[in-house]
């Protein structure tokens, strides 16, 4: 959890670099300190969150952001993978991707994605909602292990 003294730890896992980008520069203009890190496909995304060769070091994420249309492993497949594994399911995943299908929401409600968020179309849109989600999972919720830094 972040605290005066650390960053948030945020994961972005996004294959789009456009969408990369968009949401870097909110992250970057955003008043709350965070440490970006990204992974460019599910596989990656595991990768990290288990600490697994060249992210041996990795931090702990305080939260997920987590496209569900990628490469190699399925966001959909990390977010089970990742929710049902209690050594990281307490980690919140908030789902960001293109998709409004009602069986896409359902899916990844079922399997306990923390927020499902289709992407918006505009730039100023997007990096609105970036910022917004970093507003509420960093400054208002309560987490384990954690306060609010509110």
């Amino acid at each position: 959890m972040p605290t005066p003294d650390r960053a948030a730890t945020i994961l972005l896992v996004e294959d789009d670099p456009g969408d990369e980008l968009m949401a870097r520069e909110a992250f970057e203009d955003d008043a709350q300190s965070s440490d970006l890190h990204v992974a460019r496909d599910g596989q990656e995304a595991l990768d990290f969150l288990y600490r697994r060769g060249r992210h041996a070091d990795a931090p702990r994420p305080d939260f997920i952001l987590l496209d569900l249309n990628l490469p190699r492993v399925d966001g959909r497949q990390v977010l089970r993978q990742v929710k049902s594994d209690a050594a990281v399911a307490s980690i919140p995943v908030v789902v960001l991707t293109t998709s409004s299908a009602v069986e896409d929401v359902a899916a990844c409600y079922g399997a306990h994605t923390n927020a499902y968020i289709t992407k918006p179309q505009g730039y100023e849109e997007f990096v609105d909602v970036v910022r917004q989600i970093n507003q509420f999972w960093l400054d208002t919720v309560r987490l384990p292990g954690g306060t609010p830094a509110a």
